[in-house]
């Protein structure tokens, strides 16, 4: 062997080679070329990833269980919720001026029970199978609600018709490419009128472990999560859709919980299995609604007055930062 040459790890001369590591710190899957291969190390990775966080977990619970009553207190992880940017317009439960605002809304009549809700459901012209389901789901939902398929008929010649007819609300599904994308709720006779974006929309056929057909008794309302004034006006547009007083021996309730300035809507059919636990069934049908506008009065696309208006690149400048 020539001057500076060792032992070759190996071949029996020298020391044991040491344990190769499985993940060095540099480790990237990325660089792995073969797609097969690269997923089987992910997949390894991740693995390897979940054991040693169930590790740290377990060694912190000792560690607190050790310390008894000297144990410091959990730290509350951050999130985009609770890192939410503050908004001026957040009610405070006690504001006599939002007090005397909503006293004398829009919304005041149904509120103080001189109305009772009446619903029509639409959809945009010549609409599509799964938009007409859509539609006749959501009339199971909403009590009092009657789905009318338009054939032509501009929505400025249907308000006065609903109005006309007592009906308190008016809701207008639209599509596009056959999957309902779009959701107007105006409410009469003297509006507001809100256009939402509708996603996610699944229909009962398309939920996994759902219950039963829904029943014909009066869901419970939950409204989560609308804070702002924004989000009272568009919470109580949604409360204005159901009648006064649920009735509870039909266990049904309809949610509205907002999050990030995404409304989710969900059905479900609940039971008591005991004095702490509920069960729960979805219903459906379920759906995502996004708000775009809120216009003043009714429908008017021409020279309605708008309230609020969502401008991406003005008003979605920090993720922090919510609306309703």
């Amino acid at each position: 062997a020539g001057e500076g040459s060792g032992p070759v790890p190996g071949d029996g001369t020298g020391p044991p080679a040491p344990e190769q590591v499985l993940f060095p710190p540099t480790f990237s899957v990325s660089e792995i070329k073969n797609k097969q291969r690269r997923h089987f190390m992910f997949l390894r990775w991740k693995q390897q990833q979940r054991k040693e966080k169930l590790a740290l977990k377990k060694k912190r619970k000792k560690e607190r269980e050790a310390l008894g009553d000297k144990a410091p207190p959990k730290a509350v992880p951050k999130t985009i919720e609770n890192q939410r940017v503050y908004d001026e317009t957040t009610v405070d439960p006690n504001d006599e001026e939002v007090a005397f605002d909503e006293a004398t809304d829009e919304f005041a009549p149904y509120f103080n029970r001189q109305t009772v809700p009446k619903i029509l459901i639409t959809t945009s012209d010549r609409p599509r199978g799964r938009t007409v389901r859509f539609c006749e789901q959501l009339a199971t939902v909403i009590p009092n609600s009657h789905v009318y398929y338009r054939r032509g008929l501009a929505l400025k010649r249907i308000i006065p018709q609903c109005i006309a007819r007592d009906f308190t609300d008016l809701i207008v599904i639209n599509e596009d490419r056959k999957i309902p994308n779009g959701l107007v709720l105006s409410h009469l006779p003297d509006g507001p009128t809100a256009h939402f974006r509708m996603s996610s929309v699944r229909l009962r056929k398309e939920i996994k472990r759902k219950g039963k057909e829904p029943t014909v008794h009066v869901p419970e309302v939950i409204l989560n999560n609308f804070t702002t004034r924004l989000g009272h006006s568009i919470g109580r547009m949604f409360a204005a859709l159901f009648p006064h007083d649920p009735q509870f021996i039909g266990r049904q309730v309809a949610t509205f919980h907002n999050q990030r300035d995404y409304i989710f809507f969900r059905f479900h059919r609940y039971i008591f299995k005991s004095e702490k636990k509920v069960g729960i069934q979805e219903l459906g049908p379920r759906f995502t609604l996004k708000l775009r506008s809120l216009q003043k009065g009714t429908f008017d696309s021409k020279f309605g007055e708008y309230e609020w208006i969502h401008k991406r690149r003005e008003m979605d400048t920090s993720r922090r930062k919510f609306h309703l």
